[in-house]
């Protein structure tokens, strides 16, 4: 079974926790930061190990993916560690995108985002197909 840590207990680290456990892996939660109540709660529900207020380095480059918050910075010692052992670490979104089966469009960038947003999901709908808009919009 693969191994999967996941580097940030918020909201969308224990999405991400949560998919990986139903996608077959083996999960371990793993926060620098104290976890809220609501979430150690999601965890425990679903037999999930996790830990907070530190990180156990043994436990997390045991790894074969690790699953980062974006806040989590890519240059900090823990993150070059694990790359240097050749531990895939990616981010959250890119985990789930793993698993999506329907096509993404996404729009980066500093400016014009909802705008480019708002005409593509305009274009699409008016051509009959279905479109959804999600994220920070």
């Amino acid at each position: 079974m693969k191994k999967c840590v996941v580097l940030g207990g918020g909201e969308s680290g224990v999405g991400a926790a949560l998919l990986a456990h139903k996608k077959g892996f083996e999960v371990f939660v793993s926060d620098y930061s104290m976890i809220a109540e609501n979430f150690k709660q999601e965890l425990i529900e679903n037999e999930m190990p996790f830990e907070d207020g530190k990180h156990t380095l043994d436990k997390i480059y045991s790894a074969d993916v690790i699953v980062k918050s974006p806040g989590i910075p890519d240059h900090i010692d823990l993150i070059q560690d694990a790359l240097s052992k050749g531990i895939e670490v990616i981010s959250e979104i890119e985990f789930g995108y793993r698993f999506c089966e329907t096509p993404i469009i996404a729009i980066t960038g500093s400016n014009g985002k909802t705008t480019t947003t708002a005409l593509i999901h305009h274009l699409f709908k008016g051509s009959g197909l279905t479109s959804k808009i999600g994220g920070n919009y």
